[in-house]
Parts: C-alpha cells; structure tokens; sequence
C-alpha cells in the first residue's frame, strides 16, 4: 500500500500562493491516479483535483479551476499542488490521496480513495 506524507502547508494572505508537496513511498506509486481533497471541521472532505496515472490528464473541482494546478514526478515519487490567488475560502486541511485506479477523472470522492495522508494545514487570511 502507498504511503503518503504531505507538506508546504502553511499561512498566506488572500491573493498569495503556495505549493503543496505529497511523498509517497511503497510499490506502484506510478500506476496509480492521485488527488488532493481539503477538510474544514464539520464539513466533509471535500475533492479538490485529480492527475492520471501519468500526469497527462488533470481534473478540477469548480471552485479551484484556474487558481490550482495538480501535477505529479513519478521519477520522485511526489505529487503537487500549486495554488495561486489563494482565497480565505481555501482555509483547509489538505489531504493527499492514492486512487483506486489509474485514471484521474474516477477520482472524485472519498469513496474513490484507497490511501490518505495525514494532511497539512493551509490558512488564508483576507
């Protein structure tokens, strides 16, 4: 099973931005689709965004299209999140999450999720 370490969390202002990284370590990291999904307490985990397998593909969440961008290194075993014009609405724990097969758009909820990391904080004032 694929194990997942987030980091590059963090506090920003409204308008900033900030890179998430995922560190996954275990067999067939490549083979996999991966996303992000964010949390805020007492709402559920939410989709954020989705790669393929081999990072040719990449899906999106409304709310982050054009401001997030996910990309993956299979070469480092690290998965991405770059997020620009950062909203106070993006305040989350952001959580990493290894799909159950290799194409990114089936991964859309938590259900689709077979490995979650252990999450990183993101805060954005306004």
């Amino acid at each position: 099973q694929v194990q997942l370490v987030e980091s590059g969390g963090g506090l920003a202002q409204a308008g900033d931005s900030l890179r998430l990284s995922c560190a996954a370590s275990g067999p067939d990291f490549s083979r996999y689709a991966m996303g992000w999904f964010r949390q805020v307490p007492g709402k559920e985990r939410a989709y954020v965004a989705a790669i393929n397998w081999g990072g040719g593909h990449s899906y999106y969440a409304a709310s982050v299209e054009g401001r997030f961008t996910i990309s993956r290194d299979n070469a480092k075993n690290t998965l991405y999140l770059q997020m620009n014009s950062l909203k106070p609405e993006d305040t989350a724990v952001y959580y990493c999450a290894v799909g159950r097969g290799s194409y990114g758009g089936s991964l859309r909820d938590v259900y689709d999720v077979t490995s979650w990391g252990q999450g990183t904080q993101v805060i954005v004032s306004s």
